[in-house]
């Protein structure tokens, strides 16, 4: 088991999203608990890039459901096609918002939140089975080398699922 969890931030993102993942899989290669292998993925995004918030939600019952995250409280049920989680559910597409007060149907879990990434999860035939949401006190945080990294800490995912 990984004791640490370091991101150079002298690094280019995309390296920085490399070496995350090259420790994720470390960190998960010998646990077969999906909740353990979710919060110490969830906390090692936190901590190790500094995110507001960022967790996993999963579908069940025709919801999203909180699973594990690192942050404020969040909201616990996610409806299909609502709020930036449910439209990437819904779309099965990444959903990138530099500004989340003009998304349209935000759901504000966070008054301090301001802009969002939210990547789907899929299961083996390409259906959503989750999402990772990430979110960041500042406006216009993240770009396409967050997309991209967050992108492929989703697929690290989709394998533990």
């Amino acid at each position: 088991m990984a004791e640490s969890f370091i991101i150079q931030k002298d690094k280019s993102q995309k390296e920085q999203y490399d070496e995350a993942l090259a420790q994720l899989n470390m960190l998960i290669e010998d646990e077969t608990d999906v909740t353990a292998n979710l919060a110490n993925i969830m906390a090692c995004l936190k901590y190790g890039f500094g995110f507001f918030w960022v967790g996993v939600y999963l579908v069940k019952d025709e919801e999203l459901v909180l699973g594990p995250f690192q942050g404020p409280l969040a909201c616990t049920r996610i409806k299909k096609g609502k709020g930036v989680c449910g439209v990437a559910w819904e779309k099965n597409q990444t959903q990138l918002v530099p500004n989340v007060d003009e998304f349209p149907g935000h759901i504000a879990c966070s008054s301090a939140s301001k802009s969002e990434v939210v990547v789907p999860i899929q299961d083996t035939k390409g259906n959503v089975i989750g999402v990772l949401d990430v979110d960041s006190d500042r406006l216009d945080d993240f770009d396409e080398a967050d997309v991209e990294g967050l992108e492929r800490i989703a697929k690290l995912i989709e394998r533990i699922l």
